[in-house]
């Protein structure tokens, strides 16, 4: 297993305050291989059109990131767009993006890799914008995995005035609900909520605003979440970086397998 290549994925919290502290959640599709059927944040792994320098013309904050990070919010940005609709930027004549950016239809020819994101953002005159993502946390998924991914969580808040719709190919829900909320469903078994997402809720949980997660997560010192498998008189668990800002945690490995 230690030979499994790590690929480079991103991941978005797009929050918003009205009506109350919420984070936009996809159901995955239940045919999907990984997650299928659990609730988790819009995200996937980097493609090669998220590394084409053709994007200095088209997003913005590019001056001020390095060529790790550009790539990597252009991922989170093109999957929230392909997820959910919703797309991170704004109009060149400064103009809102509309309720429905483009059709479902080119979403989905996005999604299958017939049409590049850098094409539909340039022919809807808009600039995608990578200094609005300010980094949550970022989790290496562990050896004993079948597959790897080394992913950045971007926290932003929503644009005010899109609409957040799935669409129905890789997830077949898009719910806004508070992290809180989202803790209490998967607890109470009427959501599936995979381990580093409910661990990222919980994070997410300890702020009440939009404004006051993005301080939090400016403030804290990124340390790199890579699980360790512990042997324990209670059995294996899984646990993670006492610095990494979700406390102790030793997981039972039974129960994120």
């Amino acid at each position: 297993m230690n030979d499994i290549p790590i690929r480079p994925a991103a991941t978005i919290l797009l929050l918003r305050d009205a009506p109350e502290f919420e984070v936009l959640m996809v159901r995955r599709h239940h045919q999907i291989d990984f997650a299928s059927g659990a609730l988790v944040f819009p995200g996937g792994k980097s493609h090669e059109g998220d590394e084409d320098p053709a994007w200095a013309e088209h997003a913005l904050g590019w001056g001020a990131l390095d060529e790790v990070q550009r790539p990597l919010r252009i991922a989170a940005i093109r999957e929230v767009f392909e997820e959910a609709g919703v797309l991170v930027g704004r109009r060149r004549d400064g103009g809102p993006i509309p309720e429905e950016a483009c059709h479902l239809d080119t979403r989905l020819a996005v999604d299958r890799g017939e049409r590049r994101f850098i094409d539909v953002v340039r022919e809807l005159d808009v600039e995608i914008d990578l200094g609005e993502l300010t980094v949550f946390a970022r989790w290496i998924t562990p050896p004993l995995t079948p597959k790897r991914f080394d992913t950045w969580f971007y926290a932003v808040v929503a644009p005010p005035d899109q609409l957040a719709v799935c669409d129905g190919r890789e997830t077949v829900d898009a719910e806004w609900i508070a992290p809180k909320e989202a803790l209490r469903l998967a607890a109470a078994g009427e959501r599936k909520i995979i381990f580093p997402t409910r661990m990222n809720l919980q994070l997410l949980a300890e702020s009440d605003s939009a404004a006051a997660t993005l301080a939090a997560a400016e403030a804290r010192t990124l340390v790199t979440v890579l699980p360790q498998i512990e042997e324990r008189p209670e059995g294996r668990v899984l646990t993670l970086p006492i610095d990494a800002g979700y406390g102790e945690v030793a997981e039972p490995l039974s129960s994120v397998m």
